[in-house]
């Protein structure tokens, strides 16, 4: 077994829920941001396609990190992609945050096909960093890369 695998398989379930988002991706970034200020209680770690624990993940569950298209959430040994890992992680905020699994009663295949045009274009409508996402030092403990 690969190393980052097995750092990644120790430190998702240590950590808590982990968000595999692509940090060159300026709506990923945003996506992050709004997480680090909506998640008061701190539940949810990031790790970055670009880093050995992003990587690690999507390939221990099927993705492809040379070709990311989708968001991966990592949770008690379960994975969610795609608009289910949006409607996870946005329904674990908790409060008012919850209605958003009403989303779930439109046909999966619509919500992922949605998904993916926007996947594939977002560095074309949203832009591209140099470099990926970098924490505050405040924030840097909740970042496995």
């Amino acid at each position: 077994m690969d190393r980052a695998v097995s750092r990644v398989e120790a430190s998702s379930g240590e950590f808590g829920p982990v968000i595999v988002f692509d940090g060159v991706c300026a709506l990923c970034s945003r996506w992050v941001w709004f997480l680090l200020r909506f998640d008061r209680r701190g539940r949810y770690r990031f790790a970055a396609m670009q880093g050995a624990h992003g990587r690690a993940l999507l390939q221990q569950h099927g993705l492809d990190p040379e070709d990311p298209l989708s968001l991966l959430v990592v949770e008690d040994g379960r994975a969610w992609s795609d608009t289910d890992a949006i409607v996870q992680v946005l329904a674990g905020l908790g409060g008012a945050w919850r209605v958003v699994r009403v989303v779930r009663v439109m046909p999966r295949p619509w919500r992922d096909r949605a998904y993916r045009v926007l996947a594939r274009n977002r560095y074309r409508w949203f832009g591209q960093h140099e470099a990926c996402f970098v924490p505050t030092p405040a924030q840097a403990g909740r970042f496995l890369d």
